[in-house]
C-alpha cells in the first residue's frame, strides 16, 4: 500500500504489550495518524486524537501510543513537537487535554512544603546543627576562610608592633568578660587591601582587623575597642555558624525540590563557608551591637565607642549601606540609636 500522507518521523514500533521492535515511519493522513514499516506495510492506523504523546523530557525518546496499545517511538523530538504545534492536535485545545489538575495540585503543594521547612523546619535544624557541631569543624572553616583571603585579598599588615600591641592590650581586657575568656579570641592583623577598613570574627574565636580601620580610627582607641567587642559578640552567639548552615539548608532545599544542581552543599561547606558566614542578618548585627555594649561597660570603656565607628563610615566613605559579604558593619542612623538606646537602658538598671 503506498505512504500518502505527511512523514511526521522515523522510529521504531512496538506490538502491543512487546518489546519486539519495528523499525517505522509515523505519519499523518486526513486527522489519522499511521505507523508503517519501510516497505510501507501498515502497523497501527487510528484517529490522531486517539493517539497519546509522552511528553518532552531533554532528549530522551518520545512515544506515541495508539489505542491499541502498540506504540511508536522516536528520538526526533522536534519533529514530533513541530507535528503537534501545527497539526492534529496542537492549539488550546491539544494544551487542555495535556493538562492534569493533580500535576497543579502537587505543584501548590510543593510550594508550601518549602515555605514551611524554610519558616520552621529549617530554623530548628540550624540549631541543632550548631549544637552538635564539634570545634574542630569551626577551626576547620576558620582555617579556611583565612587561608582563602590572605592569598586573595589581604597582606601582612605594615602596623608597627607598639600599635599592634596597644590595640590587643585593650583587646584583652574587653574579651575578659566574653564567653570563654580572653584566651578563646585571638586577635589577627592584616593589611585589608581591597576590602578596606573593616573587622570580622571566623567562627572559632579568630578576629581580623585591618589595617585601614586602624588608620580610620585615628586615635580613637576606645572606637576600635568597641568594633572588636562586636565581633566577639558575633562569635559568642555562632553568628558564622547560623548563616553558614542556614545557606547549606536553603541549598539542600533547592536540590530537594529542583534535583541534583551539583554539589552545592559541598561547595558552600568546604570552599566558601567561611567567606559566607563573613555575612549576618540584620538581626544579627543589632544583637552584636549590644554585646559591644554590654563587653565595652564591664570592661570600664565607653559603651557606645561602636557608634562612632558608623559616623566615620558616613562622614569619611559615604558608606550608607546595608550590610555585604565583607563590610558588616554599616553606617546606618538607625543602628546607632538603637545602641544609644541600649547603653541607656543599661543605665537604668
Amino acid at each position: 500500500m503506498g505512504s500518502e500522507g505527511e512523514a511526521i518521523a522515523r522510529g521504531e514500533w512496538y506490538p502491543p504489550h512487546s518489546s519486539g521492535a519495528v523499525p517505522a515511519r509515523l505519519l499523518s493522513r486526513g486527522g489519522r495518524l499511521v505507523a508503517v514499516t519501510e516497505e510501507d506495510a501498515i502497523l497501527s492506523d487510528c484517529h490522531v486524537g486517539q493517539v497519546s504523546f509522552t511528553p518532552r523530557v531533554g532528549s530522551i525518546p518520545r512515544r506515541a501510543v495508539f489505542a491499541d496499545d502498540s506504540v511508536f517511538e522516536s528520538a526526533d523530538n522536534d519533529a514530533i513537537d513541530a507535528f503537534l504545534r501545527a497539526g492534529g492536535r496542537s492549539g488550546w485545545v491539544h494544551r487542555l487535554e495535556e493538562f492534569h489538575p493533580r500535576l497543579f495540585v502537587f505543584t501548590i503543594a510543593a510550594v508550601l512544603l518549602a515555605v514551611g521547612i524554610y519558616r520552621y523546619a529549617l530554623p530548628a535544624l540550624v540549631e541543632v546543627a550548631i549544637f552538635v557541631t564539634p570545634p574542630v569543624v569551626s577551626e576547620a572553616i576558620s582555617y579556611g576562610a583565612l587561608n582563602t583571603l590572605d592569598n586573595t585579598a589581604m597582606n601582612p599588615s605594615q602596623l608597627t608592633d607598639p600599635r599592634k600591641a596597644e590595640i590587643a592590650d585593650r583587646f584583652r581586657q574587653v574579651a575578659a568578660s566574653a564567653e570563654g575568656g580572653a584566651e578563646r579570641y585571638v586577635l589577627n592583623f592584616r593589611d585589608g587591601g581591597l576590602i578596606g577598613p573593616n573587622a570580622f570574627a571566623l567562627p572559632d574565636g579568630n578576629i581580623v582587623i585591618t589595617d585601614q580601620l586602624v588608620e580610620l580610627a585615628g586615635d580613637d582607641d576606645e572606637m576600635i575597642s568597641g568594633v572588636l567587642a562586636h565581633e566577639i559578640g558575633h562569635v559568642e552567639y555562632k553568628h558564622s555558624l547560623r548563616q553558614l548552615y542556614h545557606a547549606a539548608g536553603v541549598a539542600g532545599l533547592v536540590m530537594l525540590i529542583a534535583g541534583d544542581v551539583g554539589s552545592g552543599v559541598e561547595d558552600i561547606l568546604t570552599q566558601g563557608g567561611g567567606l559566607l558566614a563573613l555575612s549576618y542578618s540584620r538581626s544579627a548585627e543589632a544583637e552584636a551591637d549590644r554585646r559591644s555594649v554590654e563587653l565595652m561597660r564591664k570592661a570600664g570603656m565607653d559603651p557606645v565607642a561602636i557608634a562612632r565607628f558608623f559616623d566615620l563610615l558616613e562622614t569619611k566613605l559615604g558608606d550608607h549601606s546595608r550590610t555585604s559579604m565583607l563590610s558588616t558593619h554599616p553606617g546606618t542612623p538607625e543602628r546607632k540609636q538603637a545602641i544609644l538606646d541600649y547603653a541607656g537602658s543599661l543605665k537604668q538598671d
